[in-house]
Order: C-alpha cells, then structure tokens, then sequence
C-alpha cells in the first residue's frame, strides 16, 4: 500500500507541468489512501502536494486549508522538510494574492531549512519566487541575484524546467532596462528548454514572454499570435494567473495598434477573470487602460469611472503591501488634473465643481497619507523586526540572507518614510520638537556615520565645527539630523572622487541665541545653472542619466527645503558644472544651560510589569511580545479593542500598547471606554503604537493616550516610555 501512494504521488508530481487536473485527482486519491493507512507522512506529503496543484489552479483559499493542514500534519511527526514543503505554497499564495511581505516571511523559513539539507530542487523554487517578490518591490539588483541563484540551483541538479522559469522574469527585466534583443535570446532560450522537457504550462509561459518582446519591437502581428496561443494554453490547463496576464497583455497590445473596440473587450473580459479569482495587481492595470482609452474618446464621465476603479482596486493593492507609492502619488495628481479638464471643457455642468475638487482633492490627500502610512509601514514593521530577530542563531550564509531582507525592507522604508514626510509637511502638519541637546556631539556622530560610506569610494570627509559653538542649544534633534543626512549623504552619492565638507560656524550671537550657518560642499559633477531651482522640485533630480545611476525617492531635497523653512530660514545652492556644489543653511538656535539626561543612566527594573499589547496583526503583536519578554515584562494580547475593553475590566495592567486601526472597535473608541468607565486601568498609561504619522496631531484625542508610539517599533523609545511612566 505505502509503494503504491508513493507512486500516485510521484505520478502527479512529474504530470504536473502538462495534466494538472489529474496531477489534482492523483493526489486527492494518495490522501484517501494515506488516511485509510493512518501513515502521516504520506498524509502530510499527499495535503502538501494538493496544496502545490490547487495553488498554481488559482484556487487559493482551498489550497491554504491544505497547506496549513499539512504543516499540522509534519509538525506531529517533526518533519522539517514537509513543513518548509508546505510553507513554499503559503509563500506562493501570498505572494499571488499581493499579500508580499508573508511570502517573503514564509520564503525565508524555506530556504533556511532547504540549505541546511542541500535541497537543490526547492532551493531553485524558493530562490525563483523570491526574485518575482524583488521585483514587485522594485529592488531590481536583487530580483536578479535572486534569479541567478535559482538558475545556478537548477543546474546543479540538471533541472531545464527549474532553470527555463527563471529566463521568463530575467527577459522581462532586460525589456524594462531597453535591452530587446538580450530579452529575445532569453525568452527563445526558455522557450527551446519548455518544449524539450513538454512543460505545457510553461510553453505557454514563455510564449506569453516572447510576446511582450514582440510588442516592444513593433512587430504586434507576431506578438498578438503569442498572446492568443498563451491563452489557449492556459485555458485548456486551468493556469488562472497566466491566463489574467495574457488578457491584459492582449488588451494593452490592441490599445497600442488602435483597436480600441477589440481592446475595451478584452480587458473587460480580463476584469471580469480576475475578479472572480483575486488578482487584484492585473485588474487595476486593465482600469488604467481603459481610462486613457475613454479619455481619448472624449467620454469625461466614463474616463472619470474608470479612473476611480483604477484608483479603488489599486488601494487594493496597498491594503496588503505595496511599493509603488510615487506613482500612486502622481495619480492622485492626475486625477486632480482630469476633474479639472472637465470642469472647464464642460463648464457648470460637469462631474464636479471646482470648489468640490479642491475638497476632494484634500480628503484624498489626508486619506493617502493616513492609508499609506499604516498598511504599508505595519507590514514593514514585520519585515524588518522579524528579520531582526531572526538574526539570532544562524550560521553566515543565512546572516548574509537575512541581511540582505533587513536592506531591502529599508530601503523600501526609507521611500515610504520620503513619501509620508513631504506629504505631512506638504499640508502643513509638520512641527519642530525642540528639546535640550548638543550639537557638537550630533554632528560629530553623524559624521562617523557617514565617514565610512565616503571612504568606501574613495572620498575625503572632511568636517569643521566653530569653537565657539555653545555646549547645548534647544532644537529639533530629529528633524536637523535628518536636514543634514540627505544633504551628506546626497554629497557622498553623486561625488565620485575628491571630497565632501560639512562646514558649522558661528556668524551672529548673542545672550540667548546664535545663528549657526551649516554648508555642505562636494567636488561633484556640479549643476547647471537653469536646474538649481529645480532640484527642490518634488520628484526632481538635474540629470537624469546619474538619477537612473543612484536610485533614490527623488523628494529628499523637498524635504530638507521644508524642514529648513519650519527653522524659518531657507537653503542656498551654489553649484559650478564640474567643479561641485555647495548647500548652505542658517538656523537661530536658542542657547540653554539645561543638560539634556540620558534616561538609560537611570536605575530601573522592568522585570514583573504586565502589558496589554492591543493589535489585530499577529506577527506585529509577536514581535511586540518578544521585545517586551527581553526586559522580562509579561504581556497579554487582544486582537482588537473590544477584546481589550473586555480584558480591563478583569484584569489589572501597569501599561497598554494600543493599536489605532483595527476593526470591531478601534483603538481611539477602545480607550476612550478605559477612560471613562470603573476599572483599575482607567489612569493607567496608554500608549498609541501606530504606523499612521497623522495620528497624535494637535486636538484629535486630548487627554486619551499618553503618547504615540510610531511602527517600525523603535526599542529604544519603548523604552524609555516604559521606564518613565511604569517604573
């Protein structure tokens, strides 16, 4: 009996790339038959391959039911392997379902365990999915490392199909960087190994490739024979993900060649597909299309309509993780833009009035900035804490790995970090926090910061600062650290040899305040005199040929030129072509005899305080538990604010951590019970742990929370929120 499920399943396994429907059927009889044996094994084995076929089906919600069955199944038996098997679905489902930051989570876990047991033939998958997430998130270099890692995994095991998936992504990325003829070689490449091995699936893969290359070189004849031969394909092999791509392609492609009848029928048809199986990144794209399609024609009303849509199903996206927020941003703008075409070109009895505009536009902004700032940092801050703590125990090479998710999630979170500053200092909620610090010893740490990066090109770094400078000034730490780091580190970047100068001097003084000029000097490539201006614009970089060479959000600028105006002063750029530039600021700093203390010098125990963590994201609410258990602080979790109301009236706290968005009963409506009710945690401290940078503006929640607390969670400000409200 045990032979004969192996071979039902191994049956299923190899059939899968050109018979999924009976790679599904196998496996469903190798579980019947596993169960009436009672082998758990070949149970967990026979759920974990059901989870495998269901997930590439589409059929996504079934697949998870087996996937997590399985892991129960493994765990029982301690099989490692099985798990992770089973994890490489999840990973795959999330990650299909625009759910990336789980599937890179669950991604990792795979590839630990599958380098520990030299499993090439997963370590090939795993790598391959992980490069497909890179590239969502628009890390190029690591997409293709990611893919070349795959590719060298396969080849190690002589695995065509494994190495062939890997050439389909590559060539798409060869198409965005203008190389057409490399993204050619590749895809036929692809295409040879597919129909040498019989992957029926994946011949329809890399036709649906070799399409887009033809649509790149005109040759749209050729390309929509691709596109109708992929679909074919994916219909008869019920591939739900192909099939979306190749509608959309196929839609795109007849807008291009002006068959805009054949093209609005497709890409309703592509709307209507991937609706019904949730994929959502495809759906919002055909939107777009359509909307430039209507507006082409004319047709206000309808153009409007889809514009929504788009914007509707694209927020989609971002409720679960997404990266592109720049261009987000600029459709918030378009949509501004076209609201106020129609309003002139159909004057009182258009969609809506100007004043109706400019109300909208604003509601849009604040709801961004609020949505942006929580879905896409809380799933960040998982990323980036869980990769902290799974940094423990691990031998180099998985170090180096998650290394590599901690730069990428930053960075990413730098971006989002650009996004969210401008746009709060852009609708004027941006304020300095003043508060007793020296100055000489923040400049001298952020120029140890930045000395090593200078040096790693070869820069001289170079720093002076004025004797006279006073020991302690009252000023905003955060904001003018942040004001010099993008002028440092904007220096260092575009300054290929010679040298960087941060230059603070002493201009005007007297008994209460010094003016304190700051200049930032490079033997960059320098300016030319018609951009200088133009370099505080948002989303502007003077030369476009070196802005594609250092990658950045392009708002670092516009932010320092706002943060400095906060300062009321302004910044000065004097730039010669090819000699270097240099950026100078003045800030009136009030001087102050108060000695700023240093709260770790405190003498405190945390050790027996219990906390009440409120938070609807589990991994956020793990995370939040493990930092607390390092300082041996107990803590009880409730998923939402109602839970917790329930929880305070029997039970005693010394703090509680609360959520801002959650859903049953939100965390402002949450604490405002706790205050106003009889119950022993009605004084106790409440902090918001929030990823929204709205919250805690002047005159929203008075007297509710005693402070916010922003996601990623900073230990060290945890900390001493702890120590000076419970210790």
């Amino acid at each position: 009996m045990f032979d004969e499920i192996k071979e039902l399943l191994q049956n299923a396994y190899s059939g899968r790339v050109n018979n999924l429907p009976n790679s599904i059927e196998l496996a469903q009889l190798a579980l019947e038959k596993s169960k009436a044996c009672n082998n758990l094994k070949l149970i967990g084995d026979s759920e974990s391959q059901l989870s495998l076929y269901l997930m590439i089906k589409g059929e996504y919600d079934i697949s998870k039911v087996y996937a997590e069955q399985a892991i129960k199944t493994y765990t029982q038996i301690n099989d490692e392997l099985g798990i992770a098997n089973a994890k490489y679905s999840l990973a795959s489902i999330n990650y299909k379902t625009n759910n990336y930051h789980l599937g890179l989570v669950y991604l990792i876990d795979c590839l630990t365990v599958y380098k520990r047991h030299n499993d090439h033939h997963n370590q090939a998958r795993s790598y391959k999915s992980l490069g497909t997430i890179y590239e969502y998130f628009g890390d190029t270099k690591n997409a293709i490392k990611s893919y070349q890692a795959s590719i060298q995994a396969a080849q190690l095991i002589g695995d065509l199909n494994l190495e062939s998936n890997v050439y389909n992504p590559l060539s798409g990325i060869y198409l965005t960087e203008g190389k057409a003829d490399e993204a050619y070689d590749i895809i036929e490449k692809a295409l040879a190994m597919k129909e040498s091995t019989q992957d029926v699936r994946g011949i329809a893969f890399s036709i649906y490739g070799r399409g887009k290359v033809y649509v790149h070189q005109k040759r749209y004849d050729e390309a929509e024979s691709d596109f109708l031969k992929a679909i074919a394909i994916h219909t008869e092999m019920g591939e739900k993900l192909g099939l979306g791509m190749a509608y959309y392609k196929l839609g795109q492609l007849y807008s291009i060649t002006g068959r805009t009848e054949n093209a609005k029928t497709v890409l309703l048809k592509a709307i209507e597909f991937c609706t019904q199986y949730k994929i959502v990144f495809i759906i919002f794209k055909c939107y777009y299309i359509l909307y430039n399609i209507a507006k082409g024609e004319n047709n206000h009303s309808l153009s409007l309509n889809y514009l929504e849509n788009y914007l509707e199903q694209k927020e989609a996206v971002i409720n679960t993780q997404t990266l592109k927020i720049i261009e987000n941003y600029e459709l918030i703008k378009r949509m501004e833009t076209l609201e106020k075409e129609a309003q002139l070109k159909l004057e009182k009895d258009v969609i809506i009035r100007e004043k109706n505009i400019a109300e909208h536009a604003s509601k849009v902004r604040q709801e961004f900035l609020s949505t942006m700032s929580h879905e896409i940092r809380t799933p960040l801050n998982a990323v980036i804490t869980i990769a902290s703590l799974l940094n423990n125990d691990r031998n180099e090479e998985e170090k180096k790995l998650i290394q590599s998710l901690r730069f990428s999630a930053n960075n990413l979170l730098y971006i989002v970090n650009d996004i969210l500053d401008f746009s709060k200092l852009d609708i004027g909620k941006g304020k300095l926090e003043f508060s007793a610090a020296q100055l000489t010893t923040l400049l001298q740490n952020i120029f140890a910061t930045y000395q090593s990066l200078a040096q790693e090109k070869g820069l001289v770094f170079n720093l002076f600062v004025d004797d006279n400078l006073a020991e302690h000034y009252l000023f905003d730490v955060t904001k003018l650290s942040q004001i010099l780091s993008n002028l440092i580190g904007n220096a260092i970047k575009f300054t290929e040899r010679g040298s960087v100068d941060l230059n603070v001097t002493l201009i005007r003084q007297d008994e209460a305040k010094d003016e304190i000029l700051f200049e930032i000097k490079d033997t960059g490539p320098g300016i030319e005199p018609e951009n200088i201006e133009k370099v505080f614009d948002v989303f502007s970089q003077a030369n476009a040929t070196i802005s594609r060479k250092h990658q950045g959000s392009g708002l670092g600028l516009a932010i320092v030129k706002k943060l400095i105006e906060l300062y009321e002063s302004k910044i000065e750029l004097v730039s010669k072509v090819k000699v270097g530039s240099a950026f100078s600021f003045s800030l009136v700093l009030e001087k102050t005899e108060v000695i700023p203390v240093d709260i770790k010098t405190k003498s405190f125990n945390l050790k027996g305080k219990h906390i009440l963590i409120v938070e609807d994201n589990f991994i956020n609410a793990m995370v939040a538990e493990k930092i607390l258990s390092r300082w041996d602080i107990t803590s009880e979790h409730a998923e939402n604010g109602r839970l917790a109301v329930e929880l305070i009236h029997r039970k005693s706290f010394d703090l509680i951590l609360m959520d801002i968005h959650m859903p049953v009963l939100n965390g402002i409506d949450a604490a405002t019970i706790i205050r106003n009710t009889n119950n022993s945690n009605s004084n106790k401290p409440i902090f918001a742990l929030t990823a929204d940078v709205t919250a805690g503006q002047e005159n929203t929640t008075p007297g509710l929370f005693t402070g916010f607390l922003l996601k990623p969670i900073e230990i060290e400000k945890l900390e001493i929120a702890l120590i000076e409200h419970i210790v």
